[in-house]
């Protein structure tokens, strides 16, 4: 293996699995050609697996099942939005997914984009980005979009004690501060719950 694809091997390691890229992720540190042909021989290799084109991630792997899982639909989600320099935000359904808050595994994955509108086949799965203005665009942080969208989606009456501790689960103490300071200006139930997932109320 040449130097270049050990090094190129070890970023995706230290990322672990499950994570999506491109050759965008690498283009800093090494030139494209370098990058291309690591990326092929590792692909070819079967070490990591080409999701679409010019997509790529380290699979997750299951021991019970003895084959690799599917793609991380938010892992690709976000590795596009890199590669184009989009701004995304994941609709209610799809904040519900990548929390964990719904059991369902959803055939489409959708996507609110400042880029153009563009649609994605991902083995038997859709991965969309519709464009729009998008909202709450003081959120710095990714989670603190992901959460508010995806209580927006759940509606209050459906909120209970295992959605505030799934949500407190996904993110951690650092998370919590830093959502809690960009969602002040959020409706006022929805700013209620977050104080109660980071342990600021009840």
């Amino acid at each position: 293996m040449q130097a270049i694809d050990k090094k190129i091997l070890s970023r995706i390691y230290g990322r672990g699995r499950g994570w999506a890229f491109t050759k965008v992720d690498f283009v800093l540190d090494f030139d494209e050609a370098s990058i291309h042909k690591a990326l092929s021989d590792l692909a070819r290799a079967g070490t990591i697996r080409r999701v679409c084109h010019g997509v790529y991630d380290y699979p997750r792997h299951s021991e019970l099942l003895g084959q690799d899982l599917s793609p991380d639909m938010d892992q690709v989600a976000q590795a596009l939005a890199r590669k184009f320099h989009w701004r995304i935000q994941p609709s209610g359904d799809t904040a519900l997914n990548v929390l964990g808050l719904s059991t369902q595994v959803p055939g489409r994955w959708l996507y609110h984009s400042n880029g153009p509108s563009r649609q994605y086949r991902i083995g038997n799965q859709t991965l969309a980005f519709r464009k729009a203005a998008l909202k709450d665009t003081g959120f710095r942080h990714r989670k603190s979009a992901l959460v508010v969208e995806a209580l927006k989606a759940l509606g209050r009456e459906r909120v209970d004690a295992a959605t505030i501790r799934t949500i407190r689960e996904y993110l951690g103490a650092e998370d919590c501060a830093r959502v809690l300071r960009e969602t002040r200006a959020v409706t006022g139930w929805i700013y209620q719950i977050i104080k109660q997932v980071c342990g600021e109320e009840g």
